[in-house]
């Protein structure tokens, strides 16, 4: 397995991190299993995890800590706050509040003292992110938390948060964790580009394509009848996307690879991509995604791929990824409707 630095904190990491939000109810349910996959991506090499408080509403984050007795120093332990952990107000979001209790609820999951990297799981635009990073800095001084980062940031608040952290002398962000994938490849515009500028490591999600990758989803094939199909039905239904996916399947069965390992290789051939991060539900799932942890992807397969899905371009977002309010509201786009009225009747 691979090793390469998580940006400037000096930590190395493998190149494939084991995602574990299939841990558990939202796919696997037997916890020995999970266990058993844990310890068999240790021994090959994996010393990154990924986890988050709302996988399961507290459940993988405790078959992690089970996994990892007797075995946390060997491992990078990386974990998410921000979803909602519950009903009724404050059980969520960035606030200082929710964050020094936040960490708490997944230190006593995770059976640990203290956590490699905390992330900010999606943005919060209703906490300033000076709350926020105080808070973390407070974390990570009193020896809880080593390092800092966020996921599924904006560009422009990648940036906000190294300026107001250098502004404040508070800890700074050193990670950012995106989706990246060939069919997602938005986030080589600006993203990869501000990470570089600021030294972050960079873990990638679903660099798969929840799934779309694999070759599972066919264009005009039935489609599964599984949860992952209901969850993100748009996304594996998009025509442009499965027309894609049938030119990929062609170029890696010509380059004598699957195309799991080809998609994989490429996630990880990006040089600010620091991991990758995978999430097998199964033993067999996990066994061959680590078989193809070795290889690496000419620049003629390289060029065939952005033929196909050109540098910088998503083929139609995820259906879970985070969309900014300014898209969502239409009151933030559009002027109150008076305003219009009087705007037609002002006289030109």
């Amino acid at each position: 397995m691979r090793m390469r630095r998580l940006g400037l904190t000096g930590i190395e990491v493998s190149a494939y991190c084991l995602g574990t939000m299939v841990f558990g109810k939202m796919g696997n349910p037997d916890h020995d299993d999970c266990v058993r996959m844990i310890h068999r991506a240790l021994d090959q090499g994996v010393n990154f995890i990924d986890t988050a408080d709302v996988y399961g509403y507290s459940e993988t984050e405790e078959i992690v800590g089970k996994a990892l007795k007797g075995r946390r120093d060997e491992v990078v332990l990386a974990t998410k706050f921000n979803g909602p952990m519950g009903e009724g107000p404050n059980r969520g979001g960035s606030s200082r509040r929710w964050v020094v209790q936040a960490v708490e609820g997944s230190l006593k999951r995770l059976r640990t003292d203290y956590i490699d990297l905390y992330q900010i799981h999606h943005p919060d635009p209703h906490t300033d992110a000076e709350e926020t990073l105080s808070a973390l800095t407070d974390l990570v001084r009193a020896g809880k938390v080593r390092a800092i980062g966020s996921s599924n940031l904006p560009a422009s608040e990648i940036v906000e948060a190294q300026w107001v952290s250098e502004r404040r002398g508070l800890h700074r962000p050193r990670t950012e964790q995106p989706t990246y994938s060939i069919l997602n490849r938005a986030i080589e515009r600006e993203i990869l580009p501000v990470c570089h500028r600021y030294g972050l490591g960079v873990l990638v999600w679903s660099p798969l394509a929840m799934g779309l990758l694999t070759g599972r989803y066919r264009k005009n094939a039935p489609r599964p009848d599984n949860a992952r199909m209901n969850w993100v039905s748009q996304h594996l239904t998009d025509e442009r996307k499965l027309d894609a996916v049938e030119q990929l399947l062609i170029l890696a069965e010509e380059a004598g690879h699957s195309l799991t390992h080809l998609a994989m290789a490429f996630a990880t051939s990006h040089p600010d991509v620091t991991s990758a991060i995978i999430g097998p539900r199964t033993m067999d799932q996990l066994d061959d995604l680590l078989a193809g942890a070795s290889l690496t992807l000419g620049d003629d397969i390289l060029d065939k791929i952005d033929a196909i899905v050109p540098p910088g371009t998503d083929i139609g977002p995820l259906d879970v990824s985070y969309v900014p309010p300014s898209l969502t509201h239409t009151d933030l786009r559009r002027r109150p409707s008076h305003e219009r009225a009087a705007a037609r009747c002002v006289p030109r």
